[in-house]
């Protein structure tokens, strides 16, 4: 399996179902996963859409170096270092406003996630730093190998892999306190 490039390359040879199977197969975990960085469903959807309008208008090359996969979130996540920088000084949400995109987002995570281990696991992974989060998103959640969190997170292997045993740490801490009770971490 490519992961996609096929169906970019479908795209880029002018087949429009090519970007469709794209986003079919790839939207919901790059929401996912761009929801660590910001924290707001609804602001990864649109940094979810803002990564797919730069496939489709920018046409950037794939030279096969990673896995489609692994290119497109380093893309999603140039995007949201690029938003985080912009809005580094925007004003923040009101309480109301939170509480909607909490329930909306805990809705979306229902869905995606589906099992209520995986629901707590999510809800734990909230509280831990936002490296943490990426990097447990990307190895647990869409699978992605060390060497490919490393392109993704523009860090070497042996920083990929303390990175995942300190952020399985946090988050073992974290489910304890939750009274989580787990097989293995």
């Amino acid at each position: 399996m490519d992961n996609g490039a096929s169906s970019y390359r479908r795209f880029l040879e002018g087949d429009d179902d090519g970007i469709v199977q794209i986003i079919k197969d790839h939207k919901d975990g790059l929401m996912l996963y761009l929801n660590s960085f910001v924290q707001n469903i609804h602001l990864a959807e649109d940094l979810t859409e803002d990564t797919f309008v730069k496939l489709i208008a920018r046409r950037p090359r794939f030279y096969g170096k990673s896995t489609f996969k692994t290119w497109l979130y380093a893309i999603a996540r140039n995007v949201a270092l690029d938003f985080q920088r912009k809005s580094a000084k925007l004003p923040t949400v009101s309480a109301d406003e939170d509480m909607t995109l909490i329930v909306d987002e805990a809705d979306m995570a229902r869905q995606y996630l589906q099992t209520e281990r995986k629901l707590q696991v999510h809800k734990a992974l909230k509280q831990l730093n936002s490296k943490y989060r990426q990097v447990l998103v990307l190895i647990f959640f869409e699978d992605f190998q060390n060497n490919q969190v490393a392109s993704i997170m523009g860090k070497n292997k042996k920083q990929v892999e303390n990175l995942v045993y300190r952020a399985k740490l946090s988050l073992k801490s974290e489910l304890e306190k939750e009274g989580f009770v787990y097989e293995d971490l």
